[in-house]
């Protein structure tokens, strides 16, 4: 970092790595391209502090970028090339958007002094990306880039995270200036008033059935923690968001499951029955009110408290009794607080726990490999802090379901549902946290769309095990495509390759799996490869989910159509 009284003259590029240097940025990923060629030559000035990881892909990039902000609350960095690049890396922004990670992408653009000209690969990101991002900007002159990228860090951070997109001029990249760096950002976020907990107080001590829904983005370890103590202090009925569900610890008693497509009948139940309702940082999108039709729009039928970081998203769908705009560091520490509030709902508590063990319970399926038990023997076997990664299909159905996540960001998954996520994010969790295991699964489908990145964790030495669960075919597109148009398969059968060959042709230790009675050693086997290992679990076409069949899903909806 660069002090006032001692300024030294920069390229753009140079200040722009000084200025991630001055934020606290480690790691960077990116697709190199010639549109950020002096970025590069900076980050080799400064290569032994920022980690520069060379992705295959810039949705793999970007979704690295994606997998960093949530483990660690600061902005993922990623970089890519104009063009091209950036429409490719244009999922991870959608998917910060959704999910609410703070994350930065930086574009290579073209010159200043051609633009407007539909110059080589010339898009205009704020056009681009106005919709998907907090902020579109771009970086014209040198001198205003620790001014720029420290705008962008504070925003990425603050009120409701997300992501921000920087492009960056390629003549601006070489021009110099002569200017000072800032200090590192600071995140910036509301506070629940006195008066707003007084009302949290007293509407839960009226309450005969509450219920409580965590989820969203900007949360911390503490703020888990703390939100935890509230939650048991008051032996409050607790759920967590799509995606979420990391956010308090699977094996408290209060613990309920998730909220999301395939979730327990028991729960949709208790939420349209409970007479309050506490939603703590979600957004309570489509997913987790079920198309929008678990909670009355746009008064709810229960008395209702909402609290979120963004104030722009409080009555944005629902109106609620208690709106509340908070962080979520904020609000835990607020409620823990609170300390034990009188209540009537205990066997309410204990008989909904029960509810959810018994859904932990394995099922049966078709074929001779049976994914919920695959599962329950991982949440046996694998530590606390192990992490989940995994992209979008009906494979992440047996992992939400069977699987028990015990920490705070243990769990790593698209609520946006972007397919090809799992993979990248298994290469960054382990990046970020070479010391715990890390377990990416997705399907064959879902592999298929970033399962380059296999390159990426060897290059580095990232020994995540992935876990393919192939069924030769876009498993939730067909079951869909069963349920309106029974019979008629179009568009979703998949000629994938032999995917443990795949693996070892990376590197990787790669094996094929076609019995439960085998997983467990094979497990142990990918465990102590001592690289990243690649598990091919190939199981019948009609195992499509722990609920239902593809069969019995056509036949009812043949049934329907008589």
């Amino acid at each position: 970092m660069t002090s006032p009284d001692k300024l030294i003259t920069r390229t753009g590029g140079q200040l722009l790595v000084d200025a991630l240097k001055a934020h606290g940025v480690d790691m960077a990923f990116g697709v190199p391209g010639e549109s950020y060629l002096s970025v590069l030559d900076a980050f080799y000035e400064s290569r032994e502090q920022i980690k520069f990881v060379i992705c295959r892909q810039e949705g793999g990039a970007a979704n690295m970028a994606d997998a960093y902000g949530k483990m660690t609350g600061r902005p993922g960095i990623c970089f890519v090339t104009r063009g091209p690049g950036a429409t490719n890396a244009s999922i991870g922004v959608h998917t910060a958007f959704q999910d609410s990670t703070p994350m930065i992408l930086f574009i290579g653009q073209v010159d200043n002094e051609v633009a407007e000209r539909e110059a080589f690969q010339e898009i205009d990101y704020r056009r681009m990306y106005g919709q998907m991002a907090k902020w579109v900007a771009q970086i014209d002159r040198p001198e205003r880039v620790p001014e720029m990228i420290s705008h962008a860090f504070h925003l990425a951070v603050s009120g409701r995270p997300g992501p921000v997109v920087l492009a960056l001029p390629e003549d601006m990249q070489v021009a110099t200036a002569t200017v000072p760096d800032t200090a590192r950002y600071q995140r910036v976020a509301a506070h629940a008033g006195a008066a707003d907990m007084n009302k949290v107080r007293e509407m839960l001590a009226k309450a005969e059935r509450p219920f409580v829904m965590l989820g969203g983005g900007g949360w911390s370890a503490q703020a888990c923690a703390d939100i935890r103590e509230f939650i048991e202090t008051n032996n409050l009925p607790t759920a967590c968001a799509y995606r979420c569900q990391d956010l308090l610890d699977n094996r408290s008693p209060n613990y309920l499951g998730d909220i999301a497509v395939g979730m327990n009948p028991a729960i949709e139940k208790r939420i349209r029955e409970c007479d309050l309702l506490l939603a703590v940082g979600l957004r309570l999108g489509e997913w987790t009110t079920i198309n929008y039709t678990l909670i009355d729009i746009p008064r709810p039928k229960m008395k209702f408290i909402h609290v979120h970081p963004g104030a722009e998203e409080l009555g944005r769908v629902y109106q609620a009794d208690l709106l509340i705009n908070a962080g979520m560091p904020e609000f835990a520490a607020a409620a823990k607080a609170l300390g034990p509030v009188p209540g009537r709902w205990a066997e309410t508590t204990e008989a909904a726990r029960a509810e959810y063990e018994a859904w932990q319970q394995p099922v049966k399926t078709p074929g001779t490999l049976n994914m919920s038990e695959v599962v329950t023997f991982l949440k046996k076997r694998l530590p606390p802090d192990a992490i989940i990664t995994n992209g979008a299909g009906n494979f992440t159905l047996w992992v939400h379901r069977f699987y028990q996540y015990r920490g705070y960001r243990t769990q790593l998954g698209p609520t946006s549902g972007a397919m090809g996520y799992g993979v990248p994010a298994g290469v960054a969790a382990k990046l970020v946290h070479p010391d715990r295991p890390v377990i990416a699964f997705a399907g064959d489908g879902d592999f298929m769309m970033n399962g380059q990145e296999l390159a990426t964790a060897m290059q580095y030495g990232a020994k995540t095990i992935f876990i393919v669960v192939n069924n030769g075919m876009f498993g939730t597109i067909r079951m869909h495509q069963e349920r309106h148009y029974p019979g008629r398969i179009s568009g979703t059968a998949l000629h994938n390759p032999d995917f443990a060959a795949l693996a070892r042709a990376y590197g990787a230790y790669g094996e094929a799996v076609t019995r439960t009675e085998d997983f467990e050693a094979a497990f142990e086997r990918a465990w102590n490869a001592g690289t990243a290992a690649l598990l091919e679990l190939r199981i019948d076409p009609d195992s499509v989910s722990p609920r239902a069949t593809l069969s019995s899903i056509r036949a009812e909806a043949l049934k329907n159509k008589k």
